[in-house]
């Protein structure tokens, strides 16, 4: 990300940002836009016919999506360039103390456009946070995600299944190499017997999480992650108050190894209750049993990348995902996901250091605990202009 003139709007809110921090004026603050535009062209075959037009599953591989929809035709192509994003920093220093703030946007997951006309999406935050010396507040990457491990792919996510992915409003602390953090909480549960999921806000308690982050000489870096967390669930099913909680825990280490100009990267993640935390959300916390009380879900989950530089200009990246739950199927029913995984190979060229042209080929299957499965056979080409 470099420096760049701004426009109108950006000024307007990079001043925001320094007369927060009681800075004289913008001068005295580094400003910085930074984002990059991304084009997609994305053709998709579903084993089980293609969900319609703009439903997730046609913006980005999403475990649990890829079921497909009866009737429908196999074979789609789309047309997107909601990935683009963009971001504005502005950073000051005040009596010796470091304030920052940061904002970033793209287009993606909204279905409030459509690909009739204008292709026309709303801005999402993805980022929104303002760092002090040593605490950060704001939404951000969960600290029990390593988002700089994920591979070069050029899938919106990569490696959806096997890799901790969520961004959320937190309080972290970092000191030296540690981290620690209380991030926000938020629950999904299986009914007894299975259904739609529910999802509950009612917890008080903060999702707890530590990190320690490690480099080596050699320029290898690793993360260890841990985290707890209270599973809450206070609502009304039916004629029955459900008035439960338990405890979700779960550990992730994550690291890029370099081999070579080549780099190997990695994530292994374990737990029950971790819900949300795993392949977006493609397994709940937890269930309910025929008490009304919460069983956690366990689940392992993980990821391998290796990237080749054929040259300085192309470069290659081959991923293996996946994740498996541990479902008690007395409780879930059999209709509940049960693994998940993908595999990507791609050829990415950058004729200048700022623009890549990419081809990506990937296979992703997801079953179920009654043997239904979907699967996802996906060739995508992308250009990619970062600013």
């Amino acid at each position: 990300m470099k420096q760049a003139k701004l426009s109108l709007m950006g000024s307007a809110i990079l001043l925001a940002l320094a007369s927060s921090a009681n800075a004289a004026s913008l001068k005295d603050t580094d400003i910085e836009f930074g984002g990059y535009i991304k084009a997609d062209i994305m053709f998709s075959d579903y084993g089980n016919g293609a969900p319609d037009s703009g439903d997730l599953s046609r913006q980005f591989y999403v475990p649990g999506t890829i079921y497909g929809k009866e009737g429908n035709g196999n074979q789609v192509v789309d047309f997107q360039a909601r990935e683009t994003r963009f971001n504005f920093k502005a950073t000051t220093d005040i009596d010796g103390h470091k304030l920052s703030g940061f904002i970033e946007l793209d287009f993606m997951t909204h279905t409030d456009g459509n690909e009739r006309t204008s292709n026309s999406y709303s801005p999402r935050i993805r980022h929104a946070f303002v760092s002090y010396d040593n605490w950060t507040v704001g939404q951000t990457w969960t600290t029990f995600q390593n988002a700089a491990a994920l591979p070069e792919n050029l899938d919106f996510v990569g490696a959806a299944d096997g890799t901790p992915f969520a961004r959320q409003t937190l309080l972290r602390y970092t000191q030296g190499n540690f981290q620690f953090a209380i991030e926000n909480p938020e629950t999904t549960v299986t009914p007894n017997q299975g259904g739609t999921r529910i999802t509950s806000g009612s917890g008080v308690i903060p999702d707890v999480v530590a990190r320690y982050n490690l480099k080596t000489d050699g320029g290898a870096a690793f993360s260890f992650a841990g985290i707890a967390r209270q599973l809450n669930l206070e609502t009304k099913i039916g004629a029955t108050q459900i008035d439960s909680s338990a405890l979700g825990y779960g550990a992730s280490v994550a690291g890029i190894i370099p081999v070579g100009k080549d780099d190997l990267r990695f994530t292994a993640t374990y737990g029950e209750g971790l819900g949300r935390y795993m392949a977006l959300n493609y397994i709940n916390a937890g269930v309910l049993d025929a008490n009304g009380d919460i069983e956690s879900i366990r689940t392992f989950g993980g990821f391998v990348s290796y990237r080749h530089w054929w040259n300085e200009q192309w470069r290659s990246s081959v991923t293996l995902s996946g994740m498996q739950a541990d479902n008690d199927a007395a409780l879930t029913g059999s209709g509940v996901n049960k693994d998940a995984y993908s595999g990507y190979i791609n050829l990415l060229y950058s004729p200048s250091k700022p623009l890549t042209f990419g081809v990506e080929y990937m296979y992703a299957k997801n079953s179920k605990e009654n043997g239904d499965d979907g699967d996802l056979s996906r060739i995508m080409f992308s250009a990619k202009y970062v600013l």
